[in-house]
């Protein structure tokens, strides 16, 4: 039998797309996740996930999943001076404005 997951909150990241709308996936793989994970793991960041369409049709260009150890830590995360570096960067791969959801598991 499964061991029970524990709960933990997490930042939803989603990218809902628009007729021309331009999405460098590359770019978000290799820089901006990385950048995520060095601004905020030192505030408990514990896992990232990122997720891209298998149909065109869909309304994302993509969704981001970012765990965090608790709700102090998340919150510590948001409040990081380094976190205006995260919001700055998506403008190097998107042209979409990203929504934001907190949510735990």
């Amino acid at each position: 039998m499964p061991s029970p997951v524990q709960p933990s909150p997490a930042l939803i990241v989603t990218y809902l797309t628009h007729d021309g709308a331009h999405f460098d996936r590359a770019y978000y793989d290799e820089h901006h996740m990385g950048l995520a994970r060095e601004v905020w793991g030192a505030h408990g960041l514990t896992g990232t996930e990122v997720f891209y369409p298998t149909d065109p049709a869909q309304p994302y260009a993509c969704i981001s999943v970012l765990r965090f150890r608790d709700e102090a830590a998340m919150a510590a995360a948001l409040a990081d001076a380094g976190t205006a570096k995260l919001v700055a960067d998506v403008a190097n791969f998107t042209d979409i404005v990203p929504l934001n959801y907190t949510a735990a598991s």
